[in-house]
């Protein structure tokens, strides 16, 4: 039974805002687990395997950006913001090749932050052009 004023609204959500927010919870996962690489012999495994699907969530991210950009006219920022992201995230795997938790570490908190900067303002960009 409905509820009369209470009717449920559908959003669907485009590709870029997909794709930052899969960047987001890849990014979320490492740093859970880098406290497993120094507590237990699997967090290694899983830290390595983190690493290579945030590098590719980065790179995904990149090419929804320039999908929304060129063929959907949509505006260039994103472009820009993938575009940090990926090369910050290539400073993070030859740091983390490095063995260099010293930058290593802050970078990865850096990145987090960034990207969940840009997730809400991708989310509330489309919350706007809703209303």
């Amino acid at each position: 039974m409905a509820i009369p004023g209470n009717a449920v609204e559908r959003r669907s959500f485009t590709f870029p805002q997909v794709a930052v927010a899969l960047q987001t919870l890849a990014i979320l996962f490492q740093a859970g687990t880098a406290g497993l690489l120094l507590s237990t012999t699997y967090g290694e495994t899983l830290h390595g395997v983190g690493a290579r699907v945030m590098y590719g969530a980065s790179m995904l991210y990149l090419l929804a950006a320039v999908l929304a950009w060129r063929p959907g006219g949509g505006p260039a920022r994103p472009v820009l913001h993938a575009t940090g992201f990926l090369v910050l995230a290539s400073v993070q795997v030859v740091l983390g090749i490095a063995h260099a938790p010293a930058a290593h570490v802050p970078l990865g908190v850096l990145m987090f932050g960034l990207s969940v900067l840009d997730l809400g303002r991708s989310l509330s960009a489309a919350a706007r052009r809703g209303r």
